[in-house]
């Protein structure tokens, strides 16, 4: 339902009226008939609005208002790491240098640019505890594939093609058992414990001799970090498997634990959530991928290497999985990245690490009284709560949710992971001041009061944004996609 949403470019339309000045044309003109089919010629034109530029401009404008961001509010999504981007990241991302290059340039013209690729891959060695990187996937379950298909590669070779089943928790994130999935595997759910965590006898009992790797998160995807993590390790090793680690968010661990440390033998990264790169829009992401010695013949061609002191491209990896992105991955993304490490260093990141958590376990105390803790131990970076008591009173978390936003909050994580009732999953970062956190937590507590006390002010919300409470099912079944002219 519309409320006061101001008019659309169609509709701010009038015939005639331009924005815009074409230089002369400069180039010999073509009739289209002599390049193409008449098929692939369209007969009429396209009905695209005609508004001056300052309508445009103000068109543009009034959309930008209408969105939320992390520079405009406080964005406390679980799972994602919705937090800021230093603006030297894009400046440096901006760099005629950097942003002028083409990928095809000769590699003697790009040197600049690969040593940032390289230095970046040691950097990110360093911190993972991985023997080698690359950064070509693109985003984080192409990276998550990207490890998996390095993972069959190693069996295959081994002569054990025959190990078709990838473990993954309860706890997971989707992308897991997709991404075993689409790389050929079998997924096995094991379990978790009434602490949220692995359960190492379920574990025993789902392990063997078909086990290809295990996908974990740790911290999980809960919050909580994976105390038996070496036990953990033992099991899968000794059963001929690999570890796996889903790395997208390290905001917990940096400076204070590596994956490689762990046991783990491959690990992907969201840069665009430990690592400051832009969020959100789409893309681009950026999911590097780190592995232990015996699965580094098998990485992705080519690799960026170091060779009597120029860097070029290495084509010749004869075990290579092969290109899995065109050129090297996303540039702009590693830049971004790199200049967050290199600024922050290694105390920054660790003071990063020590914030998330700090602020991860104040808001889950403020909160554990006005909502159900389904696990009520220490977390790490981010947390869950359950409505499961809001429920009772006939207020769901998604209508807690949706009051949110008349606040201007962006709301948590909602109904994941599976296996909390009613969950919400709140991640604050590092980066938000204490006052940010206790407005949130006001709010959130007293929409918990509201769905005792006057129920209907959040089952009938939002209340105050441009486009109020939506027929969700309708909205997914039958979406309207494109602007309906009246004629």
């Amino acid at each position: 339902m519309l409320k006061g949403s101001s008019k659309l470019i169609f509709e701010r339309s009038t015939e005639g009226r331009t924005g815009f000045s074409l230089p002369t044309l400069d180039v010999e003109s073509v009739v289209l008939s002599d390049l193409y089919e008449e098929k692939y010629i369209r007969q009429t034109d396209a009905r695209l609005p005609e508004v001056s530029e300052l309508d445009i401009m103000r068109h543009y404008t009034e959309l930008s208002n209408k969105n939320h961001g992390v520079d405009t509010g406080f964005y406390p999504l679980g799972s994602c790491t919705m937090k800021y981007n230093p603006k030297i990241n894009e400046k440096v991302a901006r760099m005629g240098g950097f942003s002028h290059a083409h990928p095809l340039q000769d590699t003697k013209t790009v040197q600049g640019s690969l040593e940032v690729i390289y230095e970046m891959q040691e950097s990110l060695k360093e911190i993972t505890g991985m023997d080698e990187i690359t950064l070509q996937p693109a985003a984080g379950a192409q990276g998550e594939w990207t490890a998996l298909m390095m993972i069959r590669a190693y069996h295959e070779a081994n002569g054990e093609g025959h190990r078709n089943k990838v473990i993954v928790p309860d706890s997971a994130h989707g992308t897991n058992p997709a991404s075993a999935t689409v790389a050929g595997f079998e997924t096995v759910t094991v379990m978790s414990n009434e602490e949220g965590l692995v359960d190492i006898d379920d574990l025993k009992r789902v392990v063997g001799d078909d086990t290809a790797a295990i996908m974990l998160t740790n911290p999980n995807t809960l919050g909580l970090f994976e105390r038996d993590i070496m036990e953990i390790r033992d099991i899968v090793h000794q059963a001929g498997g690999k570890l796996y680690y889903d790395g997208a968010n390290l905001n917990a661990i940096m400076s204070k634990v590596r994956p490689g440390d762990m046991g783990f033998d491959a690990v992907h990264l969201n840069l665009h959530k430990t690592f400051t790169g832009p969020h959100g829009g789409g893309g681009p992401g950026s999911g590097p991928i780190g592995v232990k010695k015996d699965l580094v013949p098998f990485l992705p061609k080519p690799m960026v290497v170091k060779k009597d002191g120029s860097f070029e491209l290495d084509h010749n990896i004869p075990q290579s999985i092969g290109r899995v992105k065109p050129y090297y991955g996303n540039f702009g993304i590693y830049l971004r990245a790199y200049t967050y490490i290199r600024t922050m260093g290694p105390d920054g990141l660790k003071e990063v690490s020590e914030n998330a958590v700090i602020n991860a376990n104040y808001m889950m105390r403020r909160l554990q009284n006005s909502f159900v803790l389904p696990y009520d131990t220490h977390c790490k970076h981010e947390f869950v709560i359950s409505g499961s008591k809001q429920k009772k009173q006939g207020v769901r978390t998604l209508d807690m949710a949706k009051r949110l936003l008349d606040f201007n909050y962006h709301p948590p994580t909602i109904y994941f992971p599976l296996n909390v009732e009613e969950c919400m999953m709140i991640e604050p970062t590092e980066t938000e001041s204490k006052e940010t956190l206790d407005g949130f937590c006001d709010t959130l507590i007293q929409i918990a009061k509201e769905a005792e006390e006057t129920p209907e002010v959040v089952l009938e919300a939002p209340h105050t944004t441009v486009i109020g409470r939506l027929d969700e099912t309708q909205a997914a079944r039958k979406p309207v996609l494109k602007y309906k002219f009246e004629d």
